[in-house]
């Protein structure tokens, strides 16, 4: 981790998992700010503006799911690690499709969340130490990886999340040859077992709806129908 202590807020309602939580994180050096409740949590990050968020789905005042639909809304991109304790694969797809980074059932261990937690701020952080490309122009858009932004020729500029970054990375390592569905969910999405690839297709589209003139007619983010996706670059 760099020297910046890196803000975690905890969106929990469980007081013996809020205590481990904040111990663990705080011996890690993380700042740990924690909300129990809905509604509160969603102006704590408006005012905090923290790194990455551990947030539960059933929460009093808002659920997780709302609570993320409307950071998602408002344009916050940072990394969301999602808490449950329900093992079922509709609930993972839902967060995920919400814009979730991550996913954890309860009951978990606290070194798996906390390596989740640090490969989430790696790869939402700078790349340009690992001889990535940070600059991506395709076509008339041109793409700021580092920047999360997307500059169209309209003179709009439009945020890409964290997952949508990595996306496009992972694409990229790749370009021009096919990509498989499950092969973004495993490396893009963490999976060691494939699972509901419609979570992929709905993240493709919003994806080429934010960098493509045309979206309906794509030039770059490409659908090969039974195999999966290819990013066309040069």
């Amino acid at each position: 981790m760099s020297d910046k202590r890196m803000k975690v807020l905890v969106v929990e309602d469980e007081p013996s998992l809020v205590f481990t939580l904040r111990d663990t994180l705080e011996s890690e050096g993380y700042d740990v700010l924690v909300s129990e409740e809905g509604t509160q949590a969603v102006e704590m990050v408006k005012e905090h503006k923290p790194d990455i968020m551990i947030l539960d789905i059933m929460l009093p005042g808002k659920s997780g799911y709302d609570i993320l639909e409307e950071i998602r809304d408002n344009k916050f991109t940072f990394p969301v690690i999602m808490l449950t304790a329900k093992d079922q694969e509709p609930d993972k797809v839902k967060g995920l499709n919400l814009g979730a980074d991550d996913y954890l059932t309860k009951p978990f261990g606290v070194k798996e969340l906390l390596a989740r937690i640090e490969a989430r701020l790696r790869r939402a952080g700078t790349y340009s130490t690992s001889g990535e490309v940070d600059i991506l122009q395709l076509g008339p858009i041109k793409i700021d990886l580092h920047e999360s932004v997307v500059h169209r020729p309209d003179g709009d500029e439009i945020e890409l999340t964290s997952r949508e970054v990595e996306l496009i990375r992972y694409l990229l390592k790749s370009a021009n040859e096919p990509v498989s569905r499950d092969e973004l969910l495993e490396k893009v999405w963490r999976y060691e077992f494939s699972t509901n690839t419609r979570t992929v297709d709905v993240h493709i589209s919003k994806l080429r709806a934010k960098i493509e003139v045309h979206p309906d007619d794509p030039r770059y983010l490409i659908t090969l129908h039974g195999v999966g996706y290819m990013l066309r670059n040069g």
